[in-house]
């Protein structure tokens, strides 16, 4: 038996506070966090197993762009819009899903917020374990 990839196990959608070793040098754009609390629990991340950016507008920020700037915008960012997702191993070695939304909640938090979207699973893969 061998592993491919991660699937969802669980969708949870929950906020979560993360901590890391050293404060990020650019909070809007941060790498993965050393661990995060969730329900009062802290699950310490021991690796991040993937990572990628989502630039994409949505809602009514997907309407107020021009499209050439909206393709510009999808390839780097801009204010208050984007995601970083994380696969991430806890010490306890569960699998998580996690991310980082840029959107402020309101006028008075611009700081984005961190959301742990869902447990994960190994998917196997048993192709020529006879």
């Amino acid at each position: 038996m061998t592993f491919d990839k991660l699937q969802v196990k669980h969708f949870i959608s929950e906020p979560i506070t993360i901590q890391f070793d050293s404060a990020p040098l650019h909070p809007k754009s941060p790498p993965c966090p050393n661990g995060f609390t969730w329900r009062k629990r802290a699950y310490p991340i021991v690796r991040c197993l993937a990572e990628w950016k989502d630039f994409g507008r949505r809602g009514r920020m997907a309407r107020n762009m021009q499209p050439q700037h909206a393709a510009v915008a999808a390839g780097r960012g801009s204010w208050g819009v984007g995601r970083f997702f994380f696969d991430v191993e806890t010490e306890d070695r569960e699998l998580f899903r996690i991310y980082y939304d840029r959107a402020p909640k309101d006028a008075g938090d611009r700081e984005g917020h961190w959301v742990l979207l869902a447990e994960l699973a190994h998917q196997t893969n048993n192709k020529g374990d006879g």
